[in-house]
């Protein structure tokens, strides 16, 4: 797909008919309106072309914040490079854990390094307002696309067919943004298609309400999302909506109060079977190098947020982010395939002891660049105290060069297989009936034996250790901070890591802290909305 459904997804002028200033490149499409009232929703889906138009909104909002990229943003108050999805996911999950920690003084910014948000923070608000506007997007997209509305508009019957897996898609996109709410936030509103259209102030749901939604809708969507393995690459197919379902059963003592280990397991296994999905014997660095989408890693992506140097005019969301952010000091920004750095992200101390050494020889995965770098972060604010991550690249795997060098073409790996096998065997770990300890094993096997790391036995396979290995085989992947949760050690003092609590040897925080607050300015914008306590 790295170019059919990304130009659809970049490059065209989409508007919801709901408040909100657009403005787009759109000679490409020739779509340019004379008039804005043009933009209403019923005159927009007369066009054909409209229903692809929207899902690729869907899903470009994974990655930019905007619809010309980094200027025009969709979400008030947040610039659109400040505002992707992609962007504030890997700052919530990765900047208040051992994983991550950013050197730069924006707004509220340092407090996620320390844990000491609070809920003025306009990274939150960007986070939650973000979920939610992409909740209102498929909300829209199903009120436009019910069977009466296409016979009225007579769209005929292969088009049709087409829009009931567009449906499907913009109904998983929806419950991912739902799980992201539910995972950072906790209690939050939940709206569908079927809630009207104008000012009203939605009904916060407990965490568990939340959870029985999202797994309603992943269990119904396996009939009607694309058999797996069929789709475009970069859309979702069933065993997405399996990946995230083993995802809330693994985190349902967390947000339910009960164990669900057992169906995490048998949904893990059956991905592990059925899918498709292979896991790539490619060397470990090739998984996030810029060719990433054919090199053969593709295969075990089962949920890709998709790059395009050329195709996405975004320099400040999604992977542009992330490897623009992770260099600095006297790190070549040419050898990652970049035209330069922004001195923004290391590793901690802590995470860097997860590793036998720091040179990626006992273990492939650990590539830190460490010449100039200070082990010990003395100071936040300083690039060169921590060690950098070369884990990301913008350099094909052969080592040719990228289409471009100031936006990158690789793919950021939401869902990849590995993860599975890692939930598989934590789930068998916590008890799990249906799983198995010898094949749990052996999955971990594979991964390791990839990675040139030596292999384990039975007795190796703890709690602790699967923490462990989550990290070296996930980290900055957007997951650290759940896992964290999840094993009772984010807040706390069991797990101590430096500038944790804000002091430079790390403390304890208060748990109140697994969750974060809910924004002043959503509270204010539905004032019927409760504050998580603590806050």
């Amino acid at each position: 797909m790295k170019i059919s459904f990304k130009y659809i997804s970049y490059f065209f002028l989409f508007v919801l008919g709901l408040n909100m200033t657009l403005t787009s490149c759109t000679d490409d499409l020739n779509v340019t309106p004379k008039d804005d009232d043009e933009f209403l929703s019923e005159t927009f889906y007369k066009d054909p072309a409209s229903y692809k138009q929207v899902l690729a909104k869907l899903y470009a909002g994974l990655y930019v914040g905007g619809n010309d990229g980094d200027g025009s943003a969709d979400i008030s108050g947040i610039g659109g490079d400040f505002s992707s999805y992609l962007r504030l996911l890997f700052v919530t999950q990765e900047f208040p854990t051992d994983e991550a920690i950013i050197a730069w003084a924006d707004g509220n910014l340092p407090s996620l390094n320390t844990q000491g948000w609070s809920p003025n923070n306009e990274f939150l608000y960007g986070t939650f307002s973000r979920a939610f506007y992409e909740i209102s997007v498929a909300n829209e997209f199903l009120r436009q696309t019910t069977d009466e509305k296409l016979t009225a508009r007579g769209v005929d019957a292969n088009l049709k067919a087409q829009i009931a897996t567009f449906r499907a898609e913009a109904r998983f996109l929806r419950a991912f943004s739902y799980y992201n709410l539910m995972d950072l936030f906790g209690n939050v509103p939940i709206t569908t298609e079927n809630d009207p259209v104008g000012f009203f102030y939605p009904e916060q749901r407990s965490r568990a309400e939340v959870f029985a939604f999202i797994e309603s809708e992943l269990k119904d969507l396996d009939s009607s999302l694309a058999a797996s393995k069929t789709n475009e690459y970069g859309r979702v197919d069933k065993t997405a909506a399996k990946f995230l379902l083993a995802q809330i059963y693994l985190n349902s003592k967390v947000y339910t109060g009960t164990d669900r280990n057992n169906e995490a397991a048998t949904v893990c296994k059956d991905i592990i079977d059925n899918s498709g999905y292979t896991f790539a014997n490619i060397p470990y660095k090739n998984l996030f190098s810029a060719d990433n989408n054919r090199n053969g890693a593709q295969n075990e992506f089962i949920f890709p947020v998709v790059s395009d140097g050329n195709a996405i005019r975004a320099t400040g969301g999604g992977m542009s982010f992330i490897l623009h952010a992770s260099i600095g000091g006297s790190m070549d920004a040419s050898a990652q395939g970049m035209n330069g750095g922004w001195a923004g992200i290391r590793v901690r101390k802590e995470f860097v002891a997860l590793f036998p050494d720091v040179t990626a020889t006992g273990d492939k995965r650990g590539t830190f660049y460490t010449n100039g770098q200070n082990l010990d972060i003395a100071r936040v604010d300083i690039f060169t105290d921590g060690y950098a991550s070369t884990k990301y690249t913008n350099v094909n795997s052969d080592g040719t060069a990228a289409q471009r060098n100031d936006i990158p073409d690789t793919d950021f790996p939401m869902y990849r297989l590995s993860d599975v096998y890692l939930m598989y065997a934590e789930a068998t770990v916590r008890g799990a009936a249906a799983g198995n300890i010898p094949a749990s094993v052996g999955y971990i096997n594979q991964i390791r034996t990839r990675a040139g790391a030596t292999t384990i036995t039975a007795s190796d396979l703890t709690l602790d250790f699967i923490l462990n290995e989550r990290g070296r085989e996930l980290f900055w992947e957007c997951h650290r901070r759940t896992d964290l949760i999840r094993f009772g050690k984010f807040t706390g003092g069991s797990k101590i890591w430096q500038w944790k609590g804000g002091t430079q040897g790390g403390s304890a925080t208060d748990s109140y802290k697994d969750l974060m607050p809910i924004p002043t300015k959503t509270i204010q914008a539905n004032p019927t909305l409760k504050q998580n306590p603590g806050y």
